[in-house]
């Protein structure tokens, strides 16, 4: 026969009591006043049924939550006298037959023993059913969601989920005021506890309180648990001997040990060589010493350079438990030794106490013994601090990179077209259109908002440089190509525009070359009407080409062998206006790698592989010598105040320049670890940039300030990937857009990107 579980049972017979209860009431309603009297003498019998010691004993020493034993077992009694009948049905104990309200007093005894003699016939009559201690075993959990946090629920509508699948719903929160006056109400409340993990309130049964509470006060759970047991001998020693050997004695034992003798033959030529010597009297040790005094004199001292050990300083008034009160301290004066160096406090701050009694142990006893032996031991001297500085402090204090903001930081548009790698780009004052020049000898320009390809331009010839007039109204286009430099007319602009370009880019006559001079200086000036513009025809090869300011001068650059120095010039002025050339009236002191004009001043730069000359156009004079310090210079580009600029080399350092400071690098940046190809400056941001064969280019903050006293703000801000390494280059050139914080950026893989904040 299958016994249900007790808990389904309770439940069932709590359901069954409540409702023949509810009928009672009504069957006693419609009985006469004395028949109404004798069924309330009946409860009030029924509520306070005997009780055995035991639960008394358990139950007394709850913390306030019941006043009697005998309530809360009467509560109990519905639950726990519950028994299974032979036949499988449900019968109920004492207290359910005098609530039907037959009977007195009496025969509710009878039939409550009857009962119970009833209960235990069919109890033995059952097969016996071994449960588990564990609550788990007993009811199995509705939430089936395992070890999730439940806090992961907290804002859902549902606490889990169910052996079926279906989602747990939460119950609704109970009003505080509402659930005391339940739990007022309820005696059982405080047998009750919330299982969050199952939504749901657990009421503690007898056997699990006892439990608790034994285990509240130390004990076993069980309480047929003996923990002191009788100790149980596996082994009986009687009539038993255990010899440790009963093997005979050996001879070795009896016969003088040889090695003995030898020890004894060798201790007794030691003692009449005289190597063992035996004092007829022991040195006696002084009873007494000095505690305070120098004992220096009494013991030879091995050296010359013997230093006594300092000698403690002696006990004092300020030492005493109760000392006058000038030599206990202020407040004002403890809180002063706080602000003094560790060597310079003093090592006792004297107190005062009422008796002896009340003096404390002293907290630096064992610190002042160790430090005493110490001195004693090594005789160390105090080291003095000179300095007294954190090293964090000393670091400078760069500010976070959120607050520079805005600067290129992501890809944003890529221009395809060229099939060669792209050498130089330069962008138009407007910063609407962008030009290109590559080794596949075409010139392209680009709409940098769409990335459309307007205008081809093929030139034959590998393109070294490109560089855009500065002034908005001449959209010229200034082209190095071997020996020839193209001026071109974009077809851009307005037609006044267009009409005034084509005056400006006329030539007349081709220039001859001068008699007066011998060597092959001049630049002839020819019309190109292919490709619509002015083509220069130089004697070297053209590396770069830089406008000035105004757009009517322009510098060219040939950086032929050491030699050719000797002669000719690698440097020329060119006055578009006039269709005129010439010469720099200055002596180049070595090989020229890159010129730049002053953003507003007649200042020209010269670079050559190890220095930087800054020469006056209009003194014709040399101004400022600048030492780089670097293998070799590659590019620079000049801040737009003009008294900074900043210099990239082959060995991948970055060198800014402060002309008012020093003619020596202000910093030096490590940061590429190959060669830097282009340096540029932003012209209204303070920003600058750096490319490298490394295939990255590098974004700082440099904040030049008005004020001659702060020195400039250099921070990196952004390291810029994406271009591909072809044949060992990486990023060939880089500009910055003339008034958004944007960054081109053009690479050997025959790629422009534009990067944007």
């Amino acid at each position: 026969m299958k016994v249900p579980k007790r808990s389904t049972r309770l439940k069932k017979l709590q359901k069954d009591a409540e409702k023949e209860e509810t009928n009672n009431l009504f069957e006693q309603k419609n009985n006469t006043e004395d028949g109404v009297e004798k069924s309330q003498e009946e409860e009030d019998f029924v509520e306070s049924p005997v009780v055995s010691d035991d639960d008394d004993e358990d139950y007394s020493d709850d913390d306030g939550s019941l006043s009697e034993s005998g309530s809360e077992d009467s509560h109990l009694s519905r639950e726990e006298d519950v028994f299974v009948s032979s036949d499988g049905e449900d019968s109920f104990d004492a207290k359910s037959d005098d609530v039907s309200g037959n009977g007195a007093s009496s025969s509710g005894r009878d039939d409550t023993e009857h009962g119970k003699d009833d209960d235990a016939e069919s109890d033995d009559s059952l097969p016996v059913v071994e449960e588990s201690d564990s609550s788990e075993d007993e009811v199995t959990p509705r939430n089936t969601v395992g070890d999730v946090p439940l806090k992961w629920y907290k804002e859902e509508e549902h606490i889990g989920y169910d052996l079926a699948g279906k989602k747990i719903k939460k119950k609704e929160r109970q009003d505080k005021l509402d659930s005391f006056l339940a739990s007022v109400d309820d005696s059982k409340n405080w047998r009750k506890i919330y299982d969050e993990y199952n939504d749901e309130e657990v009421e503690l049964t007898k056997e699990e309180v006892k439990v608790i509470k034994r285990l509240l006060k130390g004990k076993a759970p069980h309480a047929e648990f003996d923990p002191y047991a009788p100790y149980v001998d596996w082994f009986s020693w009687d009539d038993s001997k255990h010899p440790l050997s009963s093997a005979p004695e050996p001879k070795r034992r009896f016969i003088p040990s040889k090695w003995e003798s030898k020890k004894v033959v060798q201790y007794v030529r030691a003692i009449r060589n005289g190597l063992l010597k035996f004092d007829e009297k022991p040195k006696e040790e002084p009873s007494a010493y000095l505690l305070w005094g120098d004992d220096s004199s009494a013991i030879d001292r091995q050296g010359l350079a013997y230093i006594p050990a300092p000698k403690p300083k002696l006990p004092g008034h300020e030492e005493s438990y109760n000392p006058s009160l000038e030599y206990i301290p202020t407040q004002e004066e403890i809180n002063s030794y706080q602000l003094m160096y560790e060597e310079d406090q003093p090592k006792f701050i004297p107190k005062r106490f009422t008796s002896l009694r009340n003096v404390p142990a002293y907290e630096k006893a064992v610190n002042e013994n160790f430090g005493r032996c110490l001195d004693l031991y090594l005789c160390p001297r105090a080291r003095k601090k000179r300095i007294n500085i954190d090293p964090e402090s000393l670091k400078p204090k760069l500010p976070s990179r959120k607050d520079l903001r805005p600067y290129p930081t992501s890809c944003y548009l890529e221009y395809k077209g060229h099939k060669g790698p792209v050498v130089s780009i330069s962008t138009e004052s407007t910063g609407q259109w962008i030009a290109s020049g590559s080794s596949d000898g075409t010139v392209r320009i680009w709409e940098v908002e769409t990335g459309r390809c307007i205008r081809i331009w093929e030139l034959g010839e590998s393109v070294r440089h490109v560089s855009w007039n500065p002034m908005p109204e001449r959209p010229i286009l200034a082209v190095c190509v071997g020996e020839d430099v193209y001026l071109l007319n974009t077809g851009l602009g307005n037609a006044e525009e267009q009409k005034n370009l084509e005056e400006l880019l006329r030539v007349e006559t081709p220039s001859t070359p001068d008699d007066s001079d011998n060597d092959k200086t001049t630049v002839n000036w020819v019309q190109d009407d292919k490709n619509g513009g002015i083509r220069l025809k130089h004697f070297k090869a053209v590396y770069s080409v830089e406008w000035h300011r105004k757009g009517d001068y322009f510098s060219t650059l040939m950086p032929s062998d050491i030699l050719h120095l000797i002669y000719i010039t690698a440097v020329l002025i060119h006055l578009l206006s006039k269709k005129s050339t010439q010469r720099i009236p200055f002596k180049l002191h070595g090989l020229p790698v890159s010129t730049a004009f002053h953003p507003s001043r007649s200042a020209f730069f010269i670079s050559t592989k190890k220095n930087i000359r800054v020469y006056d156009l209009l003194k014709q004079k040399l101004i400022k010598k600048l030492e780089t310090g670097v293998r070799e210079v590659s590019s620079i580009a000049i801040h737009p105040g003009g008294d900074n600029l900043i210099v990239g080399s082959r060995d991948g350092k970055l060198c800014w320049f402060d002309m008012d400071l020093s003619s020596q690098p202000y910093r030096v940046l490590n940061c590429h670890p190959k060669d830097i190809n282009r340096v540029a400056f932003h012209r209204s941001y303070p920003l600058f940039a750096s490319s490298s064969d490394d295939c990255t280019a590098y974004v700082f903050h440099g904040m030049v300030y008005s004020d001659l006293n702060q020195n400039p703000l250099i921070v990196p801000l952004e390291i810029l990937r994406g271009h591909a390494s072809e044949n060992g280059r990486g990023v060939m050139d880089c500009k910055f857009h003339p008034r958004q914080p944007w960054l081109f950026t053009a690479g050997a893989d025959s790629v422009i990107k534009l990067y944007c904040h």
